[in-house]
């Protein structure tokens, strides 16, 4: 198993990451607000933030998704998760 850490102590297998989205980039669309801003009222969101988001991270733990906010750049996500660095 791999893991990946998100910032503020907050870590995730990587088997159950779905996506790795730049906030920036996808939070232009009404859909991607709404799906955030949706999962934010059902309780799934996670910020793992100590400053302002620039990703978040959309993960499948069992049969529940939580959507991670993390501070650290999606391309930087993506490198540790795909060199299974913790």
């Amino acid at each position: 198993m791999n893991y990946l850490h998100l910032g503020k102590g907050t870590v995730v297998n990587t088997a159950g990451i779905v996506g790795i989205f730049d906030l920036d980039i996808t939070s232009q669309s009404h859909l991607t607000r709404r799906f955030l801003r949706e999962a934010e009222q059902k309780g799934q969101i996670v910020n793992a933030a100590e400053d302002i988001p620039k990703t978040f991270v959309l993960v499948r733990e069992g049969d529940m998704t939580r959507v991670y906010l993390s501070q650290m750049a999606a391309a930087t996500l993506l490198r540790r998760a795909e060199s299974g660095q913790l």
